[in-house]
């Protein structure tokens, strides 16, 4: 086996990877565009029928239109305690993605300074740095969901 034919071989294997990587991008890329379009148009069809809905219960003689306006109330109460909920689940998120970073950091710096006493232990500072910020902002930057 020559020199050629191993740089040969180089930069096929080169080319294999582009295209992979290029073939990949472009299929997670359009995955993820087509799965945003269904959820946007099945939400939309969900509200259209929700729609639909509660004008025909309305149009009932009687007490429809009071009994769609406490259903419309509490379908956004339930709304909102869904997304208070959510926003107290980011908020905890952000709080443990801290603490672990920090734990991260000071893990990697004590297994580098065993390694090598010299200032290479300094790169657990990134980890660390990174956790520290993410639990600050979990803690002071967030806004804060109203209490119930």
């Amino acid at each position: 086996m020559s020199l050629g034919e191993n740089s040969d071989f180089r930069g096929v294997a080169a080319g294999a990877m582009f295209l992979f990587l290029s073939v990949m991008m472009v299929s997670i890329f359009s995955f993820v565009s087509i799965a945003v379009w269904t959820d946007a148009r099945r939400k939309e069809r969900e509200a259209y029928y929700k729609s639909e809905s509660m004008r025909r219960v309305a149009e009932i003689p009687g007490d429809g239109a009071k009994y769609v306006i406490e259903m419309m109330r509490e379908e956004e109460r339930i709304r909102q305690d869904r997304e208070r909920d959510q926003d107290v689940k980011r908020l905890i998120g952000l709080k443990i993605g801290g603490l672990v970073n920090i734990a991260v950091g000071v893990g990697l710096m004590a297994f580098m300074y065993d390694l090598q006493p010299r200032s290479i232990f300094l790169v657990g500072l990134i980890p660390g740095l990174i956790g520290v910020a993410l639990l600050f902002s979990g803690m002071f930057i967030v806004p804060k969901s109203p209490a119930r």
